[in-house]
């Protein structure tokens, strides 16, 4: 592998982890990306494998499924490269989080089940039938290193892990490790609406995204 591609591997978790110090990062949080990183290394020990098209979560609701495949796209989008979506990176998430403890587990369940009630109460609707402004507007709120409201920390903490998972499941999978073999690998900033709720002050660094030039 190029040494690019491991700086930009690096880089790119580093970023999945911003926003929380080492100190207040969750015990909960922490499991699931350790997890997360054990699986990611048995994967590539295996090598590539075709993902069956039958495939159903062995974790995850429907619900909860397609909740975790827009999530990672707006995180890691298909730009003039392939998103989370084509990476599949749904299909980590849920064999992280059928292996991960019952407390982890409950934990990042919790969180998709905030996602929807903190939308209800923002946009009157939950998030799957939410607009894309809507969407990266609650997620600008989520990313946001100010954002102090105890309302929101449950939130808060779970995009963390999300944006932790969907990079590694990215980087795990076959279209995500071509990416790293053959991109120049420069990371960039989507930009994304901000929030127009004056109790959530603060900017901070929205969804990834990659540019190629």
């Amino acid at each position: 592998m190029k040494r690019s591609a491991v700086k930009r591997r690096d880089a790119l978790r580093r970023i999945g982890w911003g926003g929380l110090g080492a100190a207040a990062t969750p015990l909960w949080l922490t499991s699931l990306s350790a997890l997360a990183e054990e699986h990611a290394h048995a994967l590539r020990q295996a090598g590539p494998a075709v993902a069956p098209k039958d495939w159903t979560p062995k974790l995850l609701n429907a619900h909860q499924n397609e909740m975790v495949v827009t999530l990672s796209e707006l995180i890691i989008p298909e730009t003039d490269t392939p998103g989370a979506k084509a990476a599949l990176v749904n299909r980590f998430v849920d064999a992280v989080l059928e292996d991960a403890d019952e407390p982890d587990r409950k934990s990042f369940l919790r969180g998709l089940e905030w996602l929807d009630r903190r939308c209800v109460e923002l946009f009157g609707v939950e998030f799957l039938k939410a607009g894309p402004d809507q969407q990266a507007a609650l997620l600008t709120i989520l990313s946001s290193g100010k954002n102090q409201a105890l309302e929101d920390q449950l939130g808060v903490e779970f995009f963390q892990a999300i944006k932790s998972l969907t990079i590694t499941g990215y980087y795990t999978s076959e279209l995500g490790m071509q990416q790293e073999l053959h991109d120049d690998g420069q990371i960039f900033f989507a930009a994304l609406e901000g929030c127009t709720h004056p109790e959530h002050g603060g900017t901070a660094p929205p969804p990834l995204s990659r540019k190629k030039h």
